[in-house]
């Protein structure tokens, strides 16, 4: 299977679309044994500027594409091409890439500012810009007055700031990350992952980005590229794939998704309806089915149901009575699981406006959607 993956017109720090792409995969393969292939045919074009997701479970050809172009692997079939030259054959000191790996991989016997000074001083500044630079890369990170410690002598986030300054410090013009955040607790990370989109808008660095964390890809990415079993499933902005997933992979990768299956008995342009395997039928938005009878999975985020009086007026295109099973305090919201149209894993989100919970266990409770935000995906 062989995808085309197009760059989208941005709003961000890219070129204009009539520009030549900063970096390119074209028609890549990759495989170790010579008979399976753990990337198959992946195509996407990278503008000047753009901070672009690889994101996936273990297993998806994701890093696999990351270390490719950083020089690492070789690709088995197509080309690489970095400022429109072709690099599959370039060794990785000659690329003039920056990359971030997940283990930090600094020197423990430099000090941070020998850590930043090694990859200035093998491409032979002076001692005088050498400085300058790991002055200005430690304080790009914060980490001003840090330079004489030692790795051992810092936190798990000092670490990656050093390692994210050491592949900043000799300005490249592309950055990769392989799961750089990983090693990091919760509220580190997700300060990292500010820190890092902050130097991102502010030194336009083309950054490519490897994770398995949906959260980090929503958060940071200008599009992401979801990977499943070495193919790209969709490529998109993080509102684009949230909101309008392809497929019953992305839908459920990406976000939480509730899910029911049937089968499609009606198709009449915008709207299908679907006889689920409950019984019930249900209005949709058709995506990936193109027949009657076709088999699906519908596809509805949490927030996008709404609980609804007997009486209500509301106008949903699909209400159903149901049974609440759990309710979960969250803080800013409620987390609900119902037993919806033979469904007992069916979540509702409603925000927490009066500060406590109304729903208990065990009370009907009518609920309801409309078909547009219910998207009819391959089954």
């Amino acid at each position: 299977m062989t995808q085309t993956l197009e760059a989208e017109p941005r709003v961000s720090r890219a070129d204009s679309p009539d520009e030549p792409c900063f970096a390119r995969f074209i028609d890549v393969q990759k495989s170790y044994d010579g008979v399976e292939l753990v990337v198959k045919g992946f195509n996407l074009d990278i503008r000047r500027g753009e901070f672009v997701t690889l994101l996936g479970p273990s297993g998806s050809g994701k890093t696999t594409c990351l270390m490719m172009m950083a020089g690492f692997e070789t690709p088995t079939h197509g080309q690489i091409l970095l400022k429109n030259e072709p690099i599959n054959d370039l060794p990785p000191h000659k690329r003039g890439i920056g990359m971030v790996f997940q283990n930090y991989a600094l020197f423990p016997h430099m000090t941070v500012a020998e850590n930043l000074a090694f990859p200035l001083e093998v491409r032979h500044l002076s001692k005088a810009e050498i400085e300058r630079k790991v002055e200005r890369a430690l304080a790009m990170v914060r980490l001003d007055g840090f330079g004489d410690r030692r790795p051992a002598q810092l936190s798990g986030g000092q670490q990656q700031r050093v390692a994210l300054a050491r592949a900043l410090v000799f300005e490249p013009e592309l950055v990769l990350m392989d799961e750089p955040l990983g090693a990091l607790d919760k509220n580190l990370r997700e300060e990292m992952q500010y820190e890092i989109k902050r130097i991102h808008a502010d030194l336009g660095v083309t950054m490519i980005y490897v994770t398995h964390d949906q959260t980090e890809a929503l958060t940071m990415s200008d599009r992401i590229a979801v990977f499943n079993d070495g193919v790209v499933q969709q490529l998109a902005s993080p509102d684009t794939l949230y909101e309008q997933p392809d497929n019953a992979f992305v839908a459920y990768f990406i976000g939480e998704n509730n899910r029911l299956q049937g089968e499609v008995v009606e198709l009449d342009g915008e709207r299908c309806a679907v006889r689920l395997d409950s019984g019930e039928h249900v209005i949709a938005k058709p995506v990936a089915v193109d027949a009657v009878g076709a088999r699906t999975t519908l596809s509805l985020r949490p927030e996008r149901v709404a609980l609804v009086s007997a009486e209500s007026a509301q106008p949903l295109d699909n209400r159903f009575t149901a049974k609440v099973l759990e309710v979960i305090y969250l803080g800013d919201h409620l987390r609900t699981r119902l037993s919806v149209c033979g469904n007992d894993e069916f979540i509702i989100k409603t925000p927490n406006a009066d500060g406590f919970a109304t729903l208990r266990p065990g009370d009907t409770v009518d609920v309801g959607w409309t078909f547009r935000d219910c998207r009819a995906l391959d089954a």
